[in-house]
């Protein structure tokens, strides 16, 4: 029984809105804003990429993976926060950001077990 759904798929960039428009480029879609950081874009067929502001990015010395070899970061819709973190400590995860601001925030950040970062995210 699977604990969560697949909601996006966040890219970490210098410029959001250019990156965007890259991949809708593409792929086709429709981007959206959601703030200065943060853009969406809305691919046909119903998925999402975002592309999330962070001003000092460095992009990945490929093939390496011995630093800076986060590119990304999975995020997961789930119904009930309380009832699925159990479920994915079980399994392996290591919490990384738990403070979601008394329910407020809308996401807690996790670690697979290879070190991967991924959020919860609840409406």
């Amino acid at each position: 029984m699977a604990i969560a759904t697949y909601t996006l798929v966040a890219l970490d960039c210098p410029d959001p809105p250019a990156l965007a428009e890259f991949y809708a480029g593409v792929l086709g879609g429709e981007v959206k804003q959601y703030d200065d950081d943060w853009y969406d874009l809305h691919v046909p067929g119903g998925h999402r990429i975002s592309f999330q502001r962070v001003p000092d990015h460095r992009p990945p010395d490929w093939p390496r993976a011995d630093e800076n070899s986060q590119q990304l970061h999975l995020d997961f819709t789930v119904q009930d926060i309380e009832a699925a973190e159990p479920q994915l400590l079980a399994l392996g995860a290591t919490p990384l950001d738990l403070d979601d601001k008394g329910g407020t925030r809308g996401w807690r950040v996790y670690a697979d077990p290879a070190g991967h970062p991924f959020c919860l995210c609840w409406d």
